[in-house]
């Protein structure tokens, strides 16, 4: 099964299809922070994260798309943005007719890690012992889209 997973935000987009076949270990297809510019108007990093996803489905042709629930903070501008971002991605996802998940950031770190309070870097090192990543991807959003995936995986035997 073959599913593209999303770290969601609108500044930074952490994306990766990943691919799992006859009950092997995961194999990363592709991985990538996609990054959008606050130089330019809100509307359009809407469109240029639609457009890269669009882009990626098309490429990989994914089953399903998994995607990280928000963590409301206090910020609400932030939050209101990020679901923006989100509803643009799932849109795509559902134009494509993509399966679509979604998990919690507590659900990602459970699976990943088995502690639920876990940390970035706790994540990171996790996600490095359960599948091969390659090692020019560095950025925390490209991680946590990966882990996204594994998190998918390890709660649906696949």
């Amino acid at each position: 099964m073959k599913i593209i997973s999303i770290d969601p935000g609108f500044e930074r987009v952490g994306i990766a299809v990943l691919e799992k076949t006859n009950k092997t270990c995961e194999e990363i297809l592709y991985s990538n922070c996609f990054k959008t510019s606050a130089k330019i108007p809100f509307s359009e990093r809407l469109f240029l994260i639609g457009t890269e996803i669009n882009k990626i489905i098309k490429k990989y042709k994914p089953e399903a798309l998994i995607i990280e629930t928000l963590f409301f903070t206090t910020n609400q501008k932030t939050v209101m943005n990020v679901s923006e971002a989100r509803g643009v991605i799932i849109y795509e996802a559902s134009i494509a007719g993509l399966k679509i998940v979604e998990f919690t950031p507590l659900q990602i770190k459970v699976a990943c890690t088995g502690y639920g309070k876990a940390t970035k870097n706790q994540v990171f090192s996790m996600v490095k012992k359960l599948i091969k990543i390659d090692s020019g991807v560095k950025s925390d959003d490209e991680i946590d889209a990966i882990a996204v995936g594994l998190t998918y995986f390890a709660c649906n035997k696949v």
